[in-house]
């Protein structure tokens, strides 16, 4: 499985080097504001992989662009951890969902590519539980697109997992 996640983060990366070197420079406009509306997938680790090994959802991320090279997030959506039967343990988990509220910033370091951080908690639906999430990123946008790989890592109530994940957006201006 790692090797798989390594290889689709390399195959973004590549993609990302390629399609950055032809577009314009698109470096965060200082004082101006964006909008993503994105798709997100991943696959699940840690403790989360036994009881289900994917998660898909969709989140809206708020941009606000500090300086030419930096913006400051803030993200929030929802996802769905599909559970799965585990037969050996004679065991149904069920779906788990997630509400993150996140907060963090986008580094540009060439003109389409950028690194991005992010903290905040997700709201675990089917229970009061919340999880602290830190979540670094490398991506790749231009005028309209937003194509980032990322992990995700969620903790508390002594239960950590992760997701090693993809998000693609559609970004406008506001």
């Amino acid at each position: 499985m790692k090797k798989s996640v390594n290889l689709i983060a390399s195959a973004l990366f590549a993609l990302a080097i390629f399609f950055g070197s032809n577009a314009k420079a698109q470096t965060s406009d200082p004082n101006a504001w964006r909008l993503g509306i994105g798709l997100e997938t991943g696959i699940a680790t840690g403790a989360e992989h036994d009881r289900g090994h994917y998660d898909l959802g969709g989140t809206a991320r708020l941009q606000y662009g500090l300086s030419k090279n930096l913006a400051l997030t803030l993200t929030s959506g929802y996802y769905n951890f599909f559970g799965i039967e585990n037969q050996k343990k004679g065991v149904d988990y069920p779906n788990l969902d997630i509400v993150p509220v996140k907060i963090g910033l986008k580094a540009f370091y060439t003109p389409n590519l950028y690194f991005g951080a992010e903290g905040g908690v997700g709201f675990i639906t089917n229970n009061s539980n919340k999880k602290l999430i830190l979540s670094p990123a490398l991506g790749y946008a231009n005028k309209s697109w937003d194509f980032s790989a990322r992990y995700e890592n969620f903790s508390g109530q002594g239960i950590s997992y992760g997701v090693a994940g993809l998000r693609i957006a559609y970004a406008f201006g506001l």
